[in-house]
C-alpha cells in the first residue's frame, strides 16, 4: 500500500509539468516569415502545386507537370508533349507570380503583428487578400489539370493513372477510364 501510495504522489506531481508541455509551434517564431516554412516559402516562389490540385489528380485529371516527368512511359508525341509543356510553362508562370505576392503579402502581416501594427482593418485587408491568392493559385493548377486532361487519350490517362500508383482493383475511378 506504501509503495501505491508513493506511485499516486509521484503521478500526481508531473500533473502540472504536462501542462506546460512546449507549444507544437515552438521554434516558429524564428522563422523571418512566421506563418510560411522555408518550404513553403520555396514551394510557392516557384510554383509548385502543394496539393492545390488533389480534387482534379484523384479524380483522374493528370497534372502537366507529372504528364512531363512519364512522357515517355506515356508514349506522347511530339505534339502532345508539346501542348503540355505550354500548359505547364503558363501555369508555373501564373502560380510562380500568384507566389510572390502571397509571401510578400504574409511578410507584411507577420511584420504588422512584430511591430504591433497590426490592426482589425489591416488584418482583414492582408487575410482576404492572402486567401484570394490562395485560391487564384489553386484554380491556376485545377485549370492546368482541366487542359491536361483534353490532351490525352483514355489510354494515356489510364496510363498514367497506372504509373501514379492510384490503380488499384477497388478504386472507382479506375473503372472510369
Amino acid at each position: 500500500m506504501k509503495h501505491a501510495s508513493l506511485f499516486l504522489a509521484a503521478a500526481m506531481a508531473t500533473i502540472p509539468l504536462l501542462c506546460l508541455a512546449a507549444s507544437p509551434y515552438a521554434g516558429e517564431q524564428l522563422r523571418s516569415i512566421k506563418s510560411l516554412s522555408q518550404q513553403e516559402t520555396a514551394d510557392y516562389l516557384s510554383g509548385k502545386g502543394m496539393g492545390f490540385a488533389k480534387a482534379a489528380e484523384l479524380n483522374g485529371y493528370p497534372g502537366p507537370g507529372h504528364v512531363l516527368e512519364l512522357a515517355d512511359r506515356l508514349a506522347l508525341s511530339p505534339a502532345q508533349k508539346a501542348k503540355t509543356e505550354e500548359v505547364f510553362d503558363k501555369m508555373q508562370r501564373r502560380a510562380r507570380e500568384l507566389g510572390s505576392r502571397l509571401v510578400e503579402e504574409e511578410k507584411r502581416l507577420d511584420e504588422s503583428f512584430a511591430s504591433k501594427t497590426a490592426s482589425r482593418q489591416s488584418v482583414a485587408t492582408s487575410v482576404n487578400s492572402i486567401a484570394t491568392m490562395q485560391g487564384e493559385i489553386r484554380a491556376t493548377h485545377l485549370q492546368a489539370h482541366l487542359a491536361q486532361n483534353a490532351i490525352l487519350s483514355p489510354a494515356q490517362k489510364a496510363e498514367y493513372w497506372r504509373l501514379r500508383g492510384y490503380a488499384d482493383a477497388d478504386s472507382p475511378h479506375h473503372h472510369r477510364r
